[in-house]
């Protein structure tokens, strides 16, 4: 029996969260923290900057709760953008886990 529309919904809606989160380290400026939020996530400037304060003052933000496909995507990308230009020691981009959102 095929499923319907509405059983098709729920299923995808009952998909556990997951949060993708960006983890601190001291070879990356917040200048990168904030533009890479902004071009990967979207975030406002302002958003990114909150994200670029806590990483740094906590060792870790989370930047986004999504599906688990999209934040497996996410993660990859952050670990894809590159070093910071403005940091001549940072030889590679941030880390990033994700995890279920409890």
């Amino acid at each position: 029996m095929a499923a319907t529309q509405t059983e098709q919904d729920v299923e995808t809606r009952l998909q556990p969260p997951y949060h993708v989160i960006l983890l601190d380290d001291n070879d990356h400026t917040y200048d990168y923290v904030e533009h890479m939020l902004c071009r990967l996530f979207g975030h406002s400037l302002e958003r990114a900057h909150r994200h670029a304060v806590e990483v740094d003052s906590t060792g870790r933000s989370i930047v986004d709760t999504t599906t688990l496909e999209r934040a497996e995507l996410k993660r990859d990308q952050i670990h894809a953008f590159g070093p910071d230009p403005r940091i001549p020691r940072s030889k590679g981009s941030m880390s990033a886990t994700i995890e279920p959102a409890e």
